[in-house]
C-alpha cells in the first residue's frame, strides 16, 4: 500500500504540473523548476531509512547534475523553431545525455565521487 501510495503522489503531482501548465506556463514553470522528484525522493528515503547520510549524499550528487540537466532547457526551445516536437524532444535529451556523460568524466578527472 505504501508504494501505491508514493506512486499516487507523484503521479498528482505531474499531473497537476501539465494541466496548471495548460493555464500558465509561468505557474507551471514556477511548480516544475521546484526540485519537487528530489524533495520527494529525500521524504521517501527517510521515511523508509532514517538515513540522512544516503539523503545528503543524494543531494550532492544531485547538485553536480543538475548542471548538464539545463542543456535540455536550452536547446529544446532552439530545436522546436527547426524540427517537429518529437524529434527537438529526441534531439535536446540526446544532447542532454551527452552532458551528463561529459559531467561525470569531468568529476572523475577532478577527483569528485557522486
Amino acid at each position: 500500500m505504501y508504494y501505491v501510495i508514493k506512486v499516487l503522489i507523484s503521479a498528482v503531482l505531474i499531473v497537476a504540473i501539465s494541466e496548471l501548465s495548460k493555464r500558465s506556463s509561468l505557474l507551471g514553470a514556477i511548480l516544475a523548476s521546484i526540485p519537487l522528484v528530489s524533495v520527494m525522493a529525500f521524504i521517501w528515503i527517510y521515511i523508509d531509512t532514517k538515513n540522512v547520510e544516503t539523503i545528503s549524499k543524494l543531494s550532492y550528487s544531485i547538485f553536480w547534475l543538475v548542471i548538464p540537466s539545463l542543456v535540455l532547457f536550452i536547446t529544446l526551445p532552439i530545436f522546436l523553431k527547426y524540427v517537429n516536437f518529437y524529434f527537438a524532444l529526441i534531439f535536446s535529451i540526446a544532447l542532454t545525455a551527452i552532458s551528463y556523460y561529459i559531467m561525470i568524466l569531468l568529476l572523475e578527472k577532478f577527483n569528485i565521487s557522486i
